[in-house]
């Protein structure tokens, strides 16, 4: 039986926004290509002389050119398949109901555990049943205490046992699941400026302004350059494509195939908040 192994990279941001929340990451890569798509997002990031972490929060005017040029080259391994992205949120329209103290307090764990198990379709990844497939999870540091985190890395080596994997030879290795400094991960940093990205355009951060300014602030519109670039790249692969909604499949094997997906996570008992509508 042959072996197959994959790294995901996993990154969150925004736990409240205006409109759109918990926003969750992942970039998935063959363990074989890891260290080789490393060293060129790290020679790219030479060649633009950027010797610290690249990160959504630090693009300026400046540098907007240098981060557009990163993100073409990032987006050259998803187009190839060699990295795979999903980036999953909930729109506050939908509010979720009747939760538990237990699941608000592990809100942020909960949302993370059903990104790693539903949205890169791993259940779909060995069709065939003739490989045994092992996930090495790199999570960026979490702001929590150590027992928390470790009881999280239990739930998470525990997804291959679920009623939807069983079976399907795919295992989440325990003592592979950690929290990493990003600095030292590219890939994990160009996930941290795709998913910031798709904060900023569906909370509808690009036409802030400044408190009694009329005009934009050349941050803001720096952002927003880097946000179109990598809109059109999305584009690029799936025409059309829609940020604020969960991407479609043919068949349930999508989930897997697919090179980039959105998934605007739905809870199951939700009530309507009108006031998370955007205006027209």
């Amino acid at each position: 039986m042959a072996k197959r192994h994959y790294t995901i990279y996993c990154d969150e941001s925004a736990k409240k926004g205006r409109y759109y929340s918990n926003f969750y990451g992942g970039a998935l890569v063959r363990a074989e290509d890891r260290q080789s798509i490393e060293d060129l997002l790290y020679a790219k990031k030479d060649e633009l002389n950027i010797s610290g972490e690249m990160k959504w929060t630090k693009i300026t005017k400046n540098y907007s050119e240098k981060y557009i040029e990163f993100i073409r080259l990032y987006f050259e391994f998803v187009k190839s398949g060699r990295i795979k992205i999903r980036i999953m949120f909930t729109h506050n329209y939908k509010r979720a109901k009747n939760l538990t103290d237990e699941q608000r307090k592990k809100q942020y764990f909960l949302l993370y555990y059903q990104m790693l198990k539903h949205s890169f379709g791993l259940a779909y990844s060995n069709p065939n049943l003739l490989d045994r497939i092992y996930i090495t999870t790199l999570l960026d540091q979490i702001p929590d205490t150590n027992e928390k985190v470790e009881e999280f890395k239990e739930y998470i080596s525990k997804i291959g046992n679920t009623a939807q994997f069983r079976g399907k030879g795919v295992f989440f290795i325990h003592d592979q699941i950690a929290d990493v400094d990003s600095k030292k991960h590219s890939i994990m940093q160009g996930l941290d400026i795709i998913l910031g990205s798709v904060n900023f355009r569906l909370n509808d951060h690009h036409k802030d302004r400044p408190p009694g300014s009329r005009t934009r602030s050349k941050r803001t519109i720096a952002k927003e350059k880097v946000y179109k670039e990598i809109n059109r790249q999305i584009r690029v692969i799936y025409p059309n494509f829609n940020v604020g909604v969960s991407t479609g499949t043919t068949t349930e094997s999508d989930r897997w195939k697919h090179r980039y997906r959105h998934w605007c996570f739905l809870p199951a008992e939700f009530e309507i908040d009108n006031d998370a509508v955007k205006p027209r």
